[in-house]
């Protein structure tokens, strides 16, 4: 058996005794080399796709209904929100490497039946690990696809302030000036207790913090029936695309300020678009030359771009990522695990092929 590639599914080739384990909804596979698989573990080497991430905003703009009052009970002239609108901000584009397998670039271990336990961890898509070494994946980030937040939505608490003058007022205009009036008198209350001349103030510290939280919710959410109010809501949306060479104004997705992220193909907003360009290396490394060691273990040696991103002429991203496209092959040869006493352990990154460390 030699160290070529295997145009075949590895699980349809060998049988395997594994063991699964999860972190973080990520899964790794142990894999053993056994007589009854001839002592050979498959791997597949991964091709990098460039995962963009857009962060975006979704902003909710509500009038209050005493916005015309504004000026005449509270004096207010400016951020009066005088018609409901809704648009988006893109706040954020992030580029990031991301290795999918390469169904072409699938590759062999041989180990010789004399070599200690050898065993190997691969991702679930076959993507190599470790060889001889346990393996714990990295704990990703958290997703912000699916965790949006809500900040500045008005509260509630001015139901709590309303008096029952409020509430019998017989006219909008009577119902601004007892809500203007309440204002005025949670402002005042608020200064009493800081000034000691309250006649029932909190007495310890952690009690007052809790009734000063209190009265600025009420004012607040009254101060909203004549500013009106705005809620973000946070957003993501993500793309990938897969280097196949330098790239000039690839337009990756549009941005509208009235709805958000579209397809590429969608006029309707303004366009996004990244630049790569493939950055020479200063090594010289060795190509990978298989009729001199046919059995040695293939990993990547990734190469290096410079990618910047664009909304419309406004730079949004620069960086340099790594690209296994832009890269060669290497080898290791399998005498190095032959060893019962210390067998060699490599740990892998399993997102470009490339070796992690070596360990003796």
């Amino acid at each position: 058996m030699t160290c070529r590639k295997m145009f075949t599914t590895y699980c349809l080739t060998f049988l395997f005794s594994a063991v699964s384990s999860g972190v973080q909804s990520q899964e790794v596979i142990k894999m053993s080399a056994l007589k009854a698989n001839d002592y050979g573990v498959a791997y597949t080497l991964p091709k990098t796709t460039l995962k963009i991430t857009a962060d975006f905003s979704k902003i909710t703009l509500k009038a209050g209904p005493y916005a015309k009052y504004a000026e005449k009970y509270l004096g207010i002239t400016e951020n009066v929100i005088l018609e409901n609108q809704v648009y988006y901000t893109l706040d954020r584009v992030d580029v990031v490497s991301k290795g999918i397998p390469d169904k072409e670039e699938t590759y062999v271990i041989e180990f010789k039946a004399k070599s200690a336990a050898p065993f190997a961890y691969l991702t679930k898509d076959g993507l190599i690990c470790t060889i001889n070494a346990e393996y714990v994946p990295e704990t990703p980030g958290p997703n912000k696809e699916t965790d949006p937040m809500m900040t500045g939505i008005p509260s509630t608490a001015a139901q709590s302030a309303y008096t029952e003058e409020y509430l019998r007022a017989g006219s909008f205009s009577k119902m601004a000036e007892v809500a203007a009036k309440q204002i005025y008198k949670l402002r005042e209350s608020r200064m009493d207790i800081l000034t000691g001349e309250a006649e029932n103030a909190p007495r310890d510290g952690e009690a007052m913090k809790i009734v000063l939280q209190r009265l600025e919710e009420q004012e607040k959410a009254l101060v909203e029936l004549f500013t009106g109010s705005k809620s973000t809501e946070k957003q993501s949306a993500t793309f990938e695309v897969e280097p196949a060479g330098n790239m000039e104004k690839q337009v990756v997705f549009r941005f509208s300020k009235y709805l958000g992220v579209v397809g590429p193909d969608d006029l309707s907003g303004s366009p996004v678009y990244i630049n790569l360009k493939k950055l020479e290396s200063a090594e010289s490394p060795v190509e990978l030359k298989e009729k001199k060691d046919p059995k040695a273990i293939v990993y990547n040696l990734p190469g290096k771009a410079f990618v910047e991103a664009y909304y419309g002429t406004q730079q949004v991203y620069k960086g340099e990522v790594q690209v296994v496209q832009f890269g060669t092959k290497q080898t290791l040869s399998t005498s190095m695990f032959e060893d019962k006493k210390g067998p060699v352990r490599v740990i892998f990154y399993p997102e470009t092929g490339a070796i992690k460390q070596i360990i003796q």
